[in-house]
């Protein structure tokens, strides 16, 4: 997989993909990560990438141009299955939207600044619209990180053991269940008998029941899809 994330401020983005799974996932050649500074393709003198919006109003606009040249040249290069725009009202994200982005060759993203970007990109060029929640951040940074960490923890090969990501919370609509691990007993408080037992259906059952319960609790919503 290769993913382009197009941003005003790439040295927020050094930190995420440099460290733990996601370094190790570059190493070995299953996901490709390039950023894109958008400063770069501007033609202003001052490298400007925003304006004033048309009709006034506070906060300014990620101008048309420089964005439209970036994207025009990835798109020369290679054919892109989604270009996606980080904004605060898009579809909120969720591990189906992960799973079916995992499945992808190549991936846009666009982090969002100021007040937004020019309408015009989001309706010729988007195609897919992203939220990590109902707040607002700075900019597009920090959630695109977000979602290329919940996707490329989903390729294949990227784990050391393939099957942990199949029992994550959401995969299942339902939360994961408690988890435990040595000593068996600690101030008093013992890890459940049945997780010591080695009876491999007792633990499955235990642990559907326990997940279904956390999630009735917790998470009622998921269970209502």
């Amino acid at each position: 997989m290769r993913i382009d994330i197009l941003t005003v401020l790439p040295q927020l983005l050094e930190s995420p993909f440099a460290a733990s799974i996601m370094q190790r996932a570059q190493d070995k050649g299953h996901v490709s990560i390039h950023v894109h500074n958008i400063r770069d393709y501007s033609t202003n003198k001052h490298k400007n990438v925003d304006d004033y919006q048309y009709g006034g109003g506070a906060g300014m606009v990620m101008s048309i141009e420089p964005i439209a040249a970036l994207i025009e040249k990835l798109k020369g290069e290679r054919t892109y299955d989604e270009i996606i725009y980080m904004t605060p009202d898009g579809e909120v994200l969720e591990q189906k939207h992960c799973n079916d982005l995992s499945l992808k060759e190549n991936i846009m993203i666009l982090c969002g600044h100021y007040k937004g970007v020019d309408e015009r990109i989001r309706e010729h060029y988007i195609t897919k619209e992203i939220s990590i929640g109902s707040y607002v951040l700075s900019g597009g940074e920090l959630a695109a990180a977000v979602v290329v960490d919940a996707v490329v923890r989903l390729i294949p090969g990227v784990l050391n053991d393939e099957t942990s990501a199949l029992t994550d919370s959401f995969q299942d609509n339902l939360l994961s269940p408690p988890v435990y691990t040595r000593p068996p007993e600690f101030n008093g408080w013992k890890v459940p008998d049945v997780l010591l037992s080695g009876n491999t259906k007792a633990v499955e059952k235990w642990r559907e029941e326990k997940a279904l319960e956390r999630t009735k609790a917790r998470r009622p919503d998921l269970l209502e899809d």
